[in-house]
């Protein structure tokens, strides 16, 4: 059964709804015969430019694979993924990466910071890759935020797990990419800085127009989105739009259940 989590649900609206990313009946399956696993089975999910998009669901309901395959980090076995109008599944390695580093921001739970780089160079990276010249004033807001700017001569062996996860969240936003994904961006933080962090990028979606699409297991967190779409067993079963701790907490009790 395919369940199409559309954005008119959360914006009560039938108007044309400009869409950073989509996924139409995206599957993913791992193995074969005895050992294939379906990870996701036929997903439609819409995601609208400008919003924050929570992606929720009990353990092992595939909702960082939906994250990786919407990303173009892993390859469907079936169905189609879009940034923008692009589909992505059609494209070839080259182009891929081309449009990943240049259209995309990721904050994942593995940091992926390259060692032999300071926490500034990590930051500025991408730029340095497309060679751009940073935005002064958000690289600054950026630093400023993520609480980074007493260690940005450091290396990433030099700083704690919290700090490479700031370092990593920072690097996701500097280019002010067209959408970030990711995985339990603040799972590494203490509650204040992971607070600071989550602000900071709802307040990238409201200030600035960004999309922002989560992964979360937690019904805190999950109040700093816009709305939250469900998961269970691969597939996207329900969504919220203005999610409370309360009605997060009761809907995962039913998944779970």
């Amino acid at each position: 059964m395919t369940t199409t989590i559309a954005p008119e649900v959360f914006l009560g609206t039938a108007r044309p709804v400009r869409l950073a990313a989509r996924a139409e009946g995206i599957t993913k399956e791992y193995g074969a015969g005895a050992t294939r696993v379906v990870a996701l089975d036929h997903v439609d999910l819409e995601v609208p430019r400008g919003e924050f998009t929570a992606i929720m669901g009990p353990s092992g309901s595939g909702k960082s694979t939906l994250l990786y395959c919407m990303a173009g980090l892993e390859r469907v076995t079936r169905g189609h993924a879009y940034i923008g109008d692009v589909d992505i599944t059609a494209l070839d390695d080259r182009r891929l990466t081309q449009l990943r580093r240049d259209h995309i921001g990721f904050v994942f739970q593995a940091y992926n910071l390259v060692p032999t780089l300071t926490a500034a160079e990590n930051i500025t990276l991408p730029l340095a890759i497309a060679h751009r010249r940073p935005d002064q004033v958000w690289l600054d807001s950026v630093i400023d935020t993520v609480g980074l700017r007493d260690r940005l001569a450091h290396r990433p062996a030099e700083l704690s797990g919290g700090q490479q996860q700031r370092v990593a969240a920072a690097r996701a936003l500097i280019t002010k990419p067209d959408i970030v994904f990711a995985d339990e961006p603040s799972g590494n933080l203490d509650s204040r800085s992971g607070a600071q962090l989550l602000e900071f990028m709802r307040q990238s979606v409201r200030t600035y127009g960004q999309t922002i699409v989560m992964v979360t297991h937690d019904p805190i967190i999950a109040t700093y989105a816009d709305r939250v779409v469900f998961l269970k067993d691969g597939a996207a079963v329900d969504g919220m739009s203005r999610p409370t701790v309360d009605g997060v907490l009761h809907r995962m009790s039913t998944l779970e259940g």
